[in-house]
């Protein structure tokens, strides 16, 4: 009978030691982990927080919330950053009822001018980042304020009503009880894990958000990519933005869109994703969406005063970007 002599035992036990390791370095495990725990919390404190209907109303604000998230995400991925995904979507609620109800158009049409409106703002973002070497900050503020007056200056504060019922098929109903906006978000999700895991283009958008003069003279369009991602960003915008008037049911500028850039952002630090570029996840985006929902529910059904929700926010977003920082560091010493 033969024994395993220290080393060997030391060696066969390497590979697990391993895999764990790798397991706790990988951001997305936080914060997946975080989510269950905050859910089992909250059903525990409240019985009806865990309820269909409650659970019904969380999808739908996590496709809107989520949508945007993807879209802020990917251009954080090239380093860079958007301020007007919150007030894009805001616009892009007025701008679809105006074309539907005022001009008289299709709903389908209204929704593709709209997409082109916002697609078109996204180009030039890019444009302004990568040939006029702007600060993507200042650019996408200019948008942000822009936004928001084009908004008031639509609907001179009041509502658009009257708008197609295809809104509301779209983003009001259920699928097998699922909300299908929320199994848009899926697919919008799932589309997005594909090109950035699975194809060249979106190895190259990780690429120039990690090392731009690396992926400069390894032959990398860089202005391409980053470009793309500003446009895929804003047309998140207004897609979101579709599902929000269905829900709402009219053109309301009132509240829409206000402060969501910031859950955006956080959903998007949370989930793993480096401000610095070219770092971060799929998965770790939806899970950081997914707690942002659970805490912003969770307040709501603890009756716990809203005004709260903003210093809530604010501190998560602040230990998301320490927690971001602290990471850098961290991975900066090891290599």
């Amino acid at each position: 009978m033969t024994t395993q002599t220290a080393p060997a035992r030391e060696g066969a036990g390497a590979p697990a030691r391993n895999r764990l390791r790798a397991l706790v370095d990988t951001p997305e495990v936080g914060v997946v982990v975080a989510c269950a725990a905050v859910f089992l919390a909250l059903a525990l404190a409240r019985d009806t927080f865990a309820s269909a209907v409650n659970l019904q109303g969380m999808g739908f604000d996590l496709a809107q919330y989520g949508l945007i998230a993807i879209g802020e995400s990917l251009v954080i991925l090239t380093g860079g950053i958007d301020l007007s995904v919150g007030a894009l979507l805001g616009t892009s609620v007025i701008l679809m009822s105006w074309f539907n109800v005022n001009a008289g158009l299709p709903a389908g049409v209204a929704i593709l001018l709209t997409l082109a409106i916002a697609g078109l703002v996204g180009l030039i973002h890019g444009l302004a980042v990568t040939r006029l070497k702007m600060p993507p900050f200042v650019v996408t503020l200019v948008t942000y304020t822009v936004a928001q007056g084009v908004t008031l200056a639509i609907t001179s504060g009041t509502s658009i009503v009257g708008i197609s019922p295809f809104f509301g098929n779209v983003g009001q109903t259920y699928l097998a009880q699922i909300p299908v906006p929320l199994l848009l978000f899926v697919v919008v999700a799932v589309v997005v894990w594909f090109f950035l895991e699975r194809t060249y283009a979106g190895r190259q958008v990780y690429a120039v958000g990690g090392n731009p003069e690396a992926a400069r003279l390894a032959g990398i369009r860089g202005d391409r990519r980053i470009v793309s991602m500003y446009v895929t960003s804003s047309l998140l915008s207004a897609f979101a933005g579709m599902l929000v008037l269905g829900r709402m049911g009219v053109g309301s500028a009132s509240g829409v869109g206000v402060g969501w850039e910031l859950s955006a952002i956080a959903a998007a630090v949370i989930g793993g994703v480096s401000l610095t570029g070219g770092q971060g996840r799929i998965l770790g985006i939806v899970a950081g969406t997914v707690l942002l929902e659970l805490i912003n529910n969770g307040l709501t059904t603890l009756q716990i005063n809203s005004d709260y929700t903003n210093i809530v926010l604010g501190g998560v977003l602040g230990l998301a970007i320490t927690a971001d920082r602290l990471r850098a560091r961290h991975v900066a010493k090891r290599s």
